[in-house]
C-alpha cells in the first residue's frame, strides 16, 4: 500500500458512499488527508464522523459552476495533489426507449463530472509539477452491456478523455489514468438488484448470481479492491503508467 504523508491532499468526488468511501478510507489509511465532494451533505458529513475522509465539501459534478467553487474551497485549505474522479450514475433501458434526456443524463454526470474536476485541478497541478488524476470508469467503458447503451457510451468516453488528457500532460509530471471495476458489491449496484427482482420475480441471491456471471470469478467486485488499484495509481510506483484504463473485474475483460 502507498504511504504518503498528511500533506499530501487527495479530492474524491462522489465520496460519501460506494467505491468513493472505500477509496476516501484506504487514502486516510495510508496518510493522506482527504476531502470528499458530494450531492449530499449528510453522506459526506457521515465519511467524516466515520473517519473515511478529513472534510466534505458539496457540490453536483454535473454543474460545472458548482465543481469549480467546491474544489476551490477544498483548495483553499490545502492544495489538491490526487483527484478521484469517481462520482457516476447508472440508468438502465432498452435503446428505443433510451431518449435523448438519458443520454445527456448520463453524459453530464459519468463524462462530464470527470472534466469538469479535472479542469479545476489540472493547471495548479502542472504548475507544481505533480499530481495523479484517476477517473473511476467501469468496465462498461470498455465493452458493451444491454441495456445500459447511453452508460456505456458515457463510460467509454471517460476512458477516451483519459487517453487524450494523459498524452497531452504527459511531460507536465501528472499522470492521468482511469480504474474500470467490474459489476461492484456498492448501493449502485443493490438498485440493479431491485430492479432485476423486480422485472423477473427472482430472488436477491438470484439476481446476484445474474450480475456475477460476467465475472469468471463468480462473484461481485469488492470496494476496496477498486480502492487498492487506485492507492497504487496514486503512489510513487506508479510514475511511469498514465493513459492507462485499467479493468478491476476477476478476468472479464
Amino acid at each position: 500500500m502507498a504511504a504518503f504523508p498528511r500533506s499530501t491532499h487527495a479530492l474524491v468526488t462522489g465520496g460519501g458512499r460506494g467505491i468513493g468511501r472505500a477509496i476516501a478510507a484506504s487514502l486516510v489509511q495510508a496518510g493522506a488527508t482527504v476531502t470528499v465532494l458530494g450531492r449530499n451533505r449528510d453522506g459526506l458529513d457521515e465519511a467524516v464522523a466515520a473517519g473515511a475522509a478529513h472534510f466534505g465539501v458539496v457540490a453536483d459534478v454535473a454543474n460545472e459552476a458548482s465543481v469549480t467553487q467546491a474544489i476551490a474551497e477544498a483548495a483553499a485549505r490545502q492544495p489538491i495533489d490526487l483527484l478521484i474522479a469517481n462520482a457516476g450514475a447508472a440508468e438502465s433501458a432498452p435503446f428505443m426507449k433510451s431518449d435523448a434526456a438519458l443520454f445527456q443524463r448520463m453524459i453530464d454526470v459519468n463524462l462530464m463530472g470527470v472534466v469538469h474536476a479535472a479542469h479545476a485541478v489540472l493547471k495548479p497541478m502542472t504548475e507544481r509539477r505533480e499530481g495523479r488524476i484517476v477517473a473511476v470508469a467501469s468496465t462498461a467503458g470498455l465493452k458493451g452491456y444491454s441495456y445500459v447503451s447511453a452508460y456505456c457510451a458515457a463510460k467509454h468516453a471517460v476512458v477516451g478523455f483519459v487517453r487524450a488528457l494523459a498524452l497531452e500532460v504527459a511531460a507536465s509530471g501528472v499522470t492521468v489514468n482511469a480504474v474500470c471495476p467490474g459489476f461492484t458489491d456498492t448501493d449502485l449496484v443493490a438498485g440493479s438488484l431491485d430492479l432485476i427482482m423486480k422485472k423477473t420475480g427472482r430472488s436477491r441471491e438470484q439476481a446476484v448470481a445474474e450480475l456475477a456471471k460476467h465475472n469468471p470469478q463468480g462473484r461481485l467486485v469488492a470496494p476496496a479492491e477498486v480502492a487498492d488499484t487506485v492507492l497504487w495509481l496514486c503512489g510513487p510506483g506508479a510514475s511511469a503508467v498514465t493513459g492507462q484504463a485499467i479493468a478491476v473485474a476477476g478476468g472479464e475483460i
